[in-house]
């Protein structure tokens, strides 16, 4: 492959005649270039921040915490609670319900907040105006 070459388009399933020489028609066109500059994309940004950064303090937290506990009280992880299941075991196996609860989180956050805000930024997007920094 020659570096000065682009590589072969992908066919989109639109005829060359529809697309022509200039790429899309005028009204597909979105303008994404400077769109970080937007209020709606700072929206976003800022709302997933909002979520992301703590849910992610508290799982590094929780998760540091098993080893933590190993070294420092190991008597206590030591504790069978049933049969040969002890402690340590059952907090092991409790960061993979943490996990599973934060993803389920994520998602509820996701589809009532982000997407709402992810559709405001693709509808400015799509508006046709181009954003000067």
């Amino acid at each position: 492959m020659e570096i000065d070459r682009p590589p072969p388009s992908q066919p989109s399933g639109r005829s060359e005649a529809a697309l022509g020489e200039g790429g899309p028609p005028g009204e597909d066109v979105a303008y994404w270039e400077g769109l970080e500059h937007t209020e709606e994309f700072r929206r976003l940004v800022a709302a997933r921040m909002r979520f992301v950064l703590p849910a992610t303090a508290f799982f590094l937290a929780y998760y540091f915490l098993l080893p933590l506990l190993n070294g420092l009280v190991p008597n206590l992880m030591r504790t069978d609670v049933i049969g040969h299941v002890n402690v340590a075991y059952l907090f092991a196996l409790s960061q993979f319900i943490v996990a599973w609860l934060l993803a389920a989180f994520y998602i509820r956050r996701a589809n009532s907040v982000f997407d709402r805000l992810a559709a405001a930024v693709r509808d400015r997007a799509t508006r046709g105006r181009r954003v000067t920094p």
